[in-house]
């Protein structure tokens, strides 16, 4: 018989499915709509958005395959963080690129943190394991 799936590894796998979703989408429209309309400089910003969206996507999906049995603290603070990193991350440089004030980018980096906090915290989850912790 097998282990119950924890619900919380269904929403992560959610969420991670759509940002990649919109990731993938992003990195179209700086490709086709975007390509000839911005600068070369905003295309470049654009492009590095949507590369860490889809990535951390990605990653979301593998954090919601991990706590498939058992969501750790540890796995809950990483999909966390990596939500908030990308959202803050991807959507200041997305929102630059599309005409929003240029101050926003002092607020990428804490987007940046955040998507280090999210793997900061899967090694955490993958020290616990090697101890035997499964909360």
């Amino acid at each position: 018989m097998s282990a119950p799936i924890e619900p919380l590894a269904g929403r992560v796998l959610v969420v991670g499915a759509v940002l990649g979703l919109i990731g993938v989408a992003a990195g179209a429209f700086g490709a086709h709509a975007l390509r000839d309309a911005v600068p070369t400089r905003d295309l470049e910003i654009w492009r590095t958005a949507a590369h860490y969206q889809q990535l951390h996507a990605a990653v979301l999906v593998g954090v919601a395959a991990l706590g498939r049995t058992s969501f750790t603290k540890a796995l809950r603070v990483a999909a966390i963080a990596f939500v908030v990193g990308i959202v803050i991350f991807a959507g200041t440089l997305d929102a630059i690129v599309l005409g929003g004030p240029r101050v926003l980018g002092a607020v990428t980096p804490v987007g940046g943190l955040c998507l280090m906090a999210g793997w900061a915290a899967l090694a955490v989850h993958g020290l616990g394991l090697g101890r035997g912790d499964t909360k």
